[in-house]
């Protein structure tokens, strides 16, 4: 579920920015071979997030749902901020930073995740994964509108429509949306919208900076962090008593679903590039329904499976490039084929 967060900043980071183009390139020193193979750090990867959804339901049965937003920020924030110490990682300077990261910090964590949060106190966690499924079809819509260079294909259209067409299904239309939650999945559609939103704004802003990724991510979490710690005491009160199970819930989400997540991302779209990084997003659905079912007993009617497969089938069409544009800087190149000549 945190891949958003990686899936921005890595975008902005990767991305080749006018003032760094005219820039003479420098062979950067060769990194050091990772001890696990990037197929089992991304499965790994998938598992987390996919379980994203159903620590979620268990902490919002222990306590409200700003508060398992806050615990969820917090803990992530203290994994990153462990991992910026042993890496001797310092803040990122300038106000101008603080504040761009202050909004991103809102679009991409403190509001999708409450959205989430208070989505499934209604709806189960099998349909709330789903709706995540649906950011980058809402990604392109709004690429379309602010991003000038990100122009239509047949393809990404064709994807567009069959996407939200999976959402129709899995939502049921043609029963009249009989037995659904309207508010909670209409929280849930807008914590997917948020993240889109996030990422335009980062791209825009934060492209070419000269901070680390793990600096930028780390300052992202802490200031989202501190806009929950400010709001969480104005709309909920404190539990009377220490629920065990959702507490330790809660921990695992931060802990593994936003803070530790976003490191193995960063050393596999280090390692394999952005395209294939980000294909974990396709199993995240798949892993919360399973888990929904298998451990929480959560029932789905047949047009749930089939929705989400058509979902993801559209999320990936939107994805498609057409042949020849340039490759994300990062991105690792196909073996077998010759290096251009003149080039590198």
């Amino acid at each position: 579920m945190c891949y958003e967060i990686g899936a921005s900043i890595v975008a902005c980071m990767s991305s080749t920015s006018p003032a760094t183009a005219t820039r003479p390139q420098v062979s950067a020193p060769a990194r050091p071979r990772p001890r696990l193979d990037w197929r089992l750090r991304f499965g790994a990867l998938s598992l987390i997030w996919g379980f994203s959804f159903l620590f979620m339901k268990i902490g919002t049965e222990g306590y409200p749902p700003l508060q398992v937003a806050f615990g969820r920020l917090f803990f992530g924030t203290v994994v990153l901020a462990a991992t910026m110490a042993v890496k001797r990682e310092r803040l990122p300077r300038g106000a101008r930073t603080w504040g761009h990261l202050a909004v991103a910090a809102f679009l991409l964590n403190a509001l999708p995740f409450s959205l989430f949060a208070y989505s499934e106190l209604t709806i189960p966690s099998t349909l709330a994964g789903i709706c995540n499924a649906t950011s980058p079809l809402w990604g392109m819509v709004l690429s379309l509108v602010a991003l000038s260079e990100d122009r239509p294909t047949r393809i990404r259209v064709a994807g567009l429509g069959l996407g939200f067409l999976g959402v129709l299904t899995v939502l049921g239309a043609w029963q009249g949306f009989h037995g659904l939650n309207a508010a909670g999945t209409a929280l849930a559609l807008l914590a997917s919208l948020s993240y889109p939103i996030g990422w335009i704004y980062v791209r825009r802003t934060l492209a070419g900076s000269s901070h680390s990724h793990l600096s930028l991510t780390g300052t992202q979490l802490l200031l989202a962090t501190i806009q929950l710690a400010v709001v969480t005491p104005l709309f909920s009160k404190l539990p009377s008593h220490v629920a065990v199970l959702p507490l330790l819930a809660i921990a695992a989400l931060g802990a593994l679903g936003t803070g530790l997540a976003v490191l193995v991302q960063y050393g596999l779209v280090a390692e394999v590039g952005p395209t294939t990084g980000q294909m974990v997003t396709y199993f995240i659905p798949v892993i919360a329904a399973v888990a929904g079912v298998a451990i929480l007993g959560e029932r789905m009617s047949w047009s749930t499976p089939i929705g989400a497969v058509i979902v993801l089938a559209g999320a990936a069409l939107t994805q498609a490039r057409p042949r020849g544009q340039a490759r994300p800087r990062g991105q690792a190149r196909p073996r077998g084929k010759a290096r251009p000549r003149g080039k590198g």
